[in-house]
C-alpha cells in the first residue's frame, strides 16, 4: 500500500473512532466539564483558544487571536464527518448575517488538506478554513472536548473569553440565540 494511502486510512480510522467515542462520551464527559452544550462555560480553554494556530487554505498561519473584538465561532469539523458537512450552509448564512455586527466564524478542519482544500473550493466556504489535522484534537481537547467527537463548535465573546461549547449538529436558531446578544454588545 502507498505510504500516503495509509497515511489517510489511518487518518480517517483514528477520525471515525473519535467520532464515535465523542458521539457516545462527549455528553457526558461535557457535563462533567461544567457545560453540557446549554451555553454556559466554564470558562476553561480561553487562552488555549487565543494561542491556536494553524495554516489557512493557503498554506499562512492564522492566528486566532487576530479575531480578537470580534465574536468567533470556531466550527471544528471533518470532510468525512456528515453532520458536519450539514451545518456549514447554515454557518456561511449565520456569518453573512452577523458579519457587520462584528462575527467571524473559522472552520477548523481536522482532516487531510488536500481533501479540505478540494471540499472547501466545491462548496464554495465563505469563511475562513484552517487545517488542524490531528493537532486540532489538542485544542478540542483543551476546550472541554475530551473525547474528540466532531462537529464542535466554541464561541468566544469579543475578549476571547469561551462562552459557548456545543459538541453535535448546531441549529441556526440555536445559534441565533447565543449570537444576538453578543453582536449587540459592539465594542
Amino acid at each position: 500500500m502507498k505510504p500516503g494511502r495509509r497515511e489517510a486510512l489511518i487518518l480517517g480510522a483514528a477520525g471515525l473512532a473519535a467520532a464515535a467515542a465523542g458521539f457516545l462520551l462527549g455528553p457526558l464527559v461535557l457535563r462533567s466539564t461544567g457545560n453540557d452544550g446549554s451555553g454556559e462555560a466554564s470558562g476553561t480553554g480561553d487562552s488555549a483558544l487565543r494561542a491556536g494556530a494553524f495554516p489557512d487554505l493557503t498554506g499562512q498561519i492564522r492566528r486566532l487571536s487576530e479575531w480578537r473584538g470580534r465574536v468567533l465561532v470556531c466550527n471544528f469539523w471533518a470532510t468525512w464527518c456528515a453532520p458536519c458537512r450539514e451545518e456549514i450552509p447554515m454557518l456561511m448564512t449565520v456569518r453573512a448575517k452577523y458579519a457587520s455586527a462584528g462575527l467571524e466564524i473559522v472552520g477548523i478542519a481536522v482532516d487531510n488538506p488536500t481533501n479540505v482544500r478540494q471540499f472547501a473550493a466545491t462548496f464554495k466556504i465563505s469563511y475562513p478554513v484552517l487545517l488542524a489535522e490531528a493537532d486540532g484534537l489538542d485544542l478540542m481537547r483543551a476546550l472541554g472536548n475530551s473525547g474528540g467527537g466532531l462537529p464542535y463548535t466554541v464561541v468566544a465573546d469579543r475578549q476571547g473569553g469561551v462562552v459557548y461549547r456545543r459538541l453535535g449538529v448546531l441549529k441556526e436558531a440555536d445559534l441565533d440565540a447565543i449570537l444576538a446578544p453578543l453582536a449587540r454588545n459592539a465594542a
